[in-house]
């Protein structure tokens, strides 16, 4: 399945966010990668920062331009405000999901338990990172794969029930989509109003 495969630090430092996750090299480097990262100070066109916007969110959800256009095109159809639209279908995915339950430490991999069998939705395995959660829907390690070791050390260090959409019982290793997130309580620093308007040019 298509993803993306380059230098995850350089993006970070380009946006100057962990998006990937902790980062030291963003700790060590909070500039833009290359030879003028540290000094470039240019004035952003509006395009820019709308192109920027998309972008982050792109690398931030490991979701490739033609899926991201597809998901856009759904929010827009929806009723409700697109840009969050957008952003609550983005926090279904499965993989996203897997990973705010803590059941791994990035998205990247939260999203190779899925392909490799290991999550269960409603007593069925799922192997689609970008399978679409609904509300009620049940999240669960397979009985087989409990004893991951990097699984049960991300769960141990993951902060118990973080997020106001999700129900997670460390113990039995299950979780539990109670609905889509209001806007305000997604913690990525993503504005959504300016994919919106690059989409509608």
């Amino acid at each position: 399945m298509a993803r993306y495969t380059g230098p995850k630090q350089k993006r970070a430092r380009r946006f100057k966010e962990p998006i990937f996750g902790p980062s030291k090299a963003l700790e060590r480097k909070p500039y833009g990668p290359g030879q003028h990262g540290r000094s470039r100070q240019m004035k952003k066109s509006e395009y820019a920062i709308q192109l920027e916007q998309k972008q982050k969110a792109k690398y931030t959800y490991g979701v490739l331009e033609k899926q991201f256009r597809n998901l856009f095109d759904r929010a827009n159809s929806k009723s409700g405000v697109t840009g969050e639209n957008l952003l609550q279908f983005l926090e279904a995915r499965l993989d996203n999901t897997v990973f705010r339950m803590g059941f791994a430490r990035t998205r990247r991999q939260a999203r190779q338990l899925v392909n490799h069998g290991h999550i269960v939705v409603n007593d069925d395995v799922v192997d689609i990172p970008s399978y679409q959660l609904r509300s009620g829907d049940v999240i669960t390690i397979r009985p087989r794969s409990r004893n991951l070791e990097f699984v049960n050390e991300s769960i141990a260090h993951a902060p118990r029930n973080k997020y106001k959409w999700l129900e997670v019982d460390k113990k039995s290793l299950t979780g539990k989509f109670l609905h889509y997130p209001d806007m305000e309580d997604v913690p990525e620093n993503i504005n959504v109003q300016y994919i919106v308007e690059l989409y509608s040019k």
